[in-house]
């Protein structure tokens, strides 16, 4: 995890290539729409600490992101210029939109810029070369800038051209910027040096997308709570009956062997919510697990089990949580991933670090408006998994080692 930051380099008077995060909702699918908008710019405000720096330091900037999955340049509805228009407003100076990624016209545009201009590039998957991690367009990327910043950890898991190609094409530095340095901090206390007593969360569908997480985070962690859809394996691999509740058939000798190997230290639930079908409005009851009704299913935790995850989390020093304990999407079976959420801000204020992991728990965590409270909130849920997970991400290992 120790590598070179945007600090740890000069970069006046350089033309500076940057992978941000821009994949943001857009307003509208029309690509002839011309009122289309930004409707959630959290992702282009966490880069602007790396930004300014830059541009406070004397660089132009050249950023690049993807936008969306678009199978070809003509999904013009993935088109960067909504994206240009605000990130100019949150800059307070021009963004000049180009509408390619390479080509004669950005090299043109790259030509003539002067320290403290901005240059937004075309979506990077309108390129095919992109996920392909072709090298001919790592090379045409890298032939734009003096310097590389990755700061763009959502994507630092994949090895596409703009994350991993390019920072090892680049005849100069390829360094991190501020947001990706904030992650590997906060995910990498977890991974190589966590202070103990260390309870990790684990929620979700599928254990099976989470079986190497558990394998790391047991070489580490002093307990797993672990709830969800993923709870209900492992109560079935330990004899109960869960009525119609999801239970990955396939995955349960996996949660066999994983108890055998730690049932101490994996703390399942011992009361659910549970509802006769998957609606918003479906009557929700509490039962303990050993009395699922036959034609109930689980889509929550319950009051005990909150009460026994509270009791291992007294006195935690360090707390990572990936995965929602229920439907948190419907009210009725939100409230084991809301009370979680409120404990987690508790230990926050009783000295603990709290990262929670992306994706969904990022959104829980931001639904129960509580996102400020949390020492660390990461912007990527699957290259925080892998992390996680003890896994090498291309698009750190391609940067510049201190």
């Amino acid at each position: 995890m120790n590598k070179k930051t945007v600090t740890d380099i000069d970069v006046k008077g350089k033309k500076v290539l940057v992978r941000v995060d821009f994949n943001v909702p857009l307003s509208s699918k029309d690509p002839n729409d011309p009122n289309i908008t930004v409707t959630d710019d959290n992702r282009i405000r966490a880069s602007l600490p790396t930004l300014n720096y830059l541009l406070d330091h004397g660089a132009a900037l050249i950023l690049c992101s993807h936008l969306g999955r678009p199978k070809t340049a003509a999904d013009k509805q993935y088109a960067m210029d909504p994206v240009a228009r605000r990130l100019a407003e949150l800059l307070g100076r021009p963004v000049k939109k180009l509408d390619e990624l390479v080509g004669e016209s950005v090299t043109a545009a790259v030509a003539v810029m002067q320290p403290g201009d901005v240059i937004l590039l075309e979506n990077t998957r309108f390129e095919p070369g992109e996920t392909k991690n072709d090298p001919e367009l790592s090379a045409r990327l890298a032939a734009l800038a003096d310097v590389y910043v990755n700061d763009a950890f959502g994507s630092a898991h994949r090895a596409h051209a703009s994350t991993e190609g390019v920072a090892r094409a680049l005849n100069g530095p390829a360094v991190a910027g501020f947001l990706m340095g904030k992650e590997l901090e906060a995910l990498g206390t977890a991974v190589n040096n966590p202070p103990h007593p260390y309870i990790a969360i684990m929620g979700g569908a599928k254990i099976s997308d989470k079986i190497l997480l558990i394998e790391n985070l047991l070489k580490t962690a002093d307990f797993i709570l672990i709830g969800g859809g993923m709870a209900n394996t492992f109560l079935k691999a330990q004899g109960y009956e869960l009525g119609t509740s999801l239970v990955e058939a396939d995955a349960l000798p996996e949660a066999t062997r994983l108890l055998e190997k730690a049932a101490d230290r994996l703390v399942l639930p011992v009361d659910l919510v549970v509802a006769p079908e998957f609606k918003a409005d479906a009557p929700a009851t509490v039962v303990d697990v050993n009395t699922v009704p036959v034609d109930q299913m689980a889509l929550d935790i319950g009051p005990k089990t909150l009460a026994l995850f509270q009791e291992k989390l007294v006195g935690a020093k360090l707390v990572v949580w990936n995965g929602p304990m229920g439907v948190f999407e419907f009210p009725a079976f939100a409230k084991g991933t809301n009370e979680l959420a409120q404990m987690l801000a508790t230990a926050v204020d009783n000295g603990a670090q709290v990262v929670i992991g992306g994706g969904d728990s990022a959104a829980a965590i931001k639904n129960a408006g509580l996102t400020e409270k949390m020492t660390h909130v990461s912007t990527g849920g699957g290259a925080s998994l892998e992390l996680l997970e003890g896994k090498e991400l291309p698009g750190i290992a391609a940067l510049d080692d201190k």
